[in-house]
């Protein structure tokens, strides 16, 4: 029987075999290539020989020929697995929609196909130390020379810089240093002379490294450049889309495996008259609460990629927001609640929970704080003064 807020059955069928792939690997993994210094390649590469990783580009480009909804899926059934895999947010999903939507033919048929099947890694370079959240702020320039192009800037809290092969920078040209922002976007290789990095100790443990990006009169091709310099914001914003899309997927599955610990635990543990934690109001309505949450973020996650699916750009940029906010609250409140259900043994290395308190702040912070998301929400839904 399906109801109208049923998932395709194919779709269902998606989410089955990447949940039974990333199982194989689980948290274990994760938390073992971090320790050790590894990375997630293995299971990244399995993942995109079964198409799974290019769910959402075009078949004639070797993708799946699905859109943000599936790749969405993907990434939360992975990461309820205790596996994300952040480096499917930038990837596939922001430089794979951005060449997908704005690249020329021979741009799709360089990138695509290995973006596709993981082979190759694009990262993404937008934010810069003095412009955080403001990116009319961004100073990375890139000038004419010739029949190409040279890049100067700097870029930080990239992620997975080390293991990409490239880098989709997000600059503006020479001509337009202030004022209104038209962003040129530049596949950047690694390996292209005056192009350094140095990595940013983070925090918190994660196979993904963070980076801060030195461009120093970096040359580049003319068809490194990716749409039109003077195409405008919508072709950054084909890739920012789905880019809160997908990091409502990675927090919603981060808190769906921490739920799922906390429940399990719950049933198990017995301490007061042979009874079940769980069967206790002050352990079973904590649970309950993230579970509510959990369910309302996943709604609001799915509803943002279809509008995307469909084209709708500004209301796909409207609930995408929405979306990136509420899973980042319900991450942060699962992981929470999961550590006390565990009580000592959440914050053991056993249990895998505690690194998972810090991970999950990230989605508070990061691609959007959520306090200029509720400045969106409040202009662009409720028609209020614009704040800032």
């Amino acid at each position: 029987m399906t109801v109208p807020f049923s998932e395709p059955e194919e779709r269902v069928a998606l989410r089955e075999a990447v949940r039974k792939l990333a199982s194989k690997y689980g948290r274990e993994y994760v938390e073992r290539q971090a320790r050790e210094g590894g990375k997630m390649t293995e299971m990244w590469l399995e993942m995109g020989r079964n198409g799974f990783l290019g769910v959402n580009i075009p078949e004639e480009f070797g993708g799946g020929g699905g859109g943000m909804s599936d790749l969405a899926a993907v990434l939360e059934e992975a990461s309820a697995a205790g596996a994300p895999l952040l480096m499917m947010v930038v990837s596939p999903a922001i430089c794979g929609s951005i060449i997908t939507r704005c690249g020329t033919e021979e741009q799709k048929r360089r990138w695509l196909p290995s973006i596709a099947d993981g082979t190759h890694l694009m990262a993404f370079g937008i934010t810069e130390a003095d412009a955080g959240s403001n990116s009319h702020k961004i100073t990375t320039t890139a000038n004419r020379d010739g029949d190409g192009w040279v890049l100067n800037g700097q870029k930080t809290f990239i992620s997975g810089v080390d293991e990409a092969d490239s880098v989709l920078i997000v600059s503006r040209t020479e001509d337009a240093k202030t004022g209104k922002l038209k962003p040129a976007l530049f596949v950047v290789p690694t390996d292209a002379a005056g192009f350094t990095r140095q990595p940013i100790p983070m925090g918190w443990s994660a196979p993904e490294k963070q980076f801060t990006l030195f461009l120093d009169n970096v040359r580049v091709p003319g068809d490194a450049l990716v749409g039109d310099e003077d195409g405008g914001l919508w072709q950054l914003f084909a890739g920012l889309n789905p880019e809160r899309i997908m990091g409502a997927a990675l927090s919603n599955g981060m808190a769906r495996f921490a739920l799922e610990k906390a429940v399990a635990y719950a049933k198990d543990r017995a301490v007061w008259q042979d009874q079940p934690i769980g069967a206790h109001q002050g352990i079973a309505h904590p649970l309950a609460k993230v579970k509510i949450e959990l369910e309302q973020s996943r709604l609001l996650q799915q509803k943002a990629a279809a509008l995307y699916d469909a084209g709708d750009d500004f209301a796909a940029g409207e609930y995408a927001n929405m979306a990136k906010y509420a899973g980042g609250e319900v991450a942060c409140n699962a992981s929470d609640v999961a550590v006390h259900t565990h009580g000592g043994n959440g914050l053991t290395v056993e249990y895998g929970l505690a690194n998972l308190l810090v991970a999950a702040r990230l989605g508070r912070i990061a691609p959007v704080s959520r306090e200029m998301i509720l400045n969106f929400v409040a202009m662009h839904s409720l028609g209020l003064p614009k704040s800032y």
